[in-house]
């Protein structure tokens, strides 16, 4: 059974930054691509960053671009977001989701996903 948790959503000042990290069990995580979502309250859920199965892509939604990053290391079976200069609109659930055979930041195409962890950004 595939299991994701993500961890290290925080309250942060704008202009500070956060890890996320998302720990893979019941899969080997070297064939998953991986992607990040987010969910404000009263929005859709949207593409965050996503990262092929190799590492040896990376995509990012252009709101993002230049402050976020993804990585993974798929021997300790963990995916990184690093995310600095927040943005009080970055306030958010975030959400990893995997899937073995879609690369890319539409929601509905990942089949397992993780519980989020709330990331708020505010003075």
């Amino acid at each position: 059974q595939v299991q994701l948790v993500e961890s290290g959503g925080d309250l942060v000042q704008p202009g500070g930054s956060l890890r996320l990290s998302c720990a893979a069990s019941g899969v080997t995580l070297r064939y998953y691509h991986i992607g990040w979502f987010r969910q404000a309250p009263g929005k859709e859920r949207e593409g965050v960053s996503c990262i092929s199965a190799s590492g040896r892509s990376a995509d990012y939604a252009d709101s993002v671009k230049g402050r976020f990053t993804i990585s993974r290391d798929n021997a300790k079976s963990t995916v990184y977001l690093q995310m600095n200069s927040l943005k009080s609109e970055d306030t958010a659930v975030y959400y990893c989701a995997a899937s073995s055979r879609y690369y890319g930041l539409q929601y509905g195409e990942y089949n397992y996903w993780g519980h989020g962890t709330q990331v708020t950004v505010s003075s």
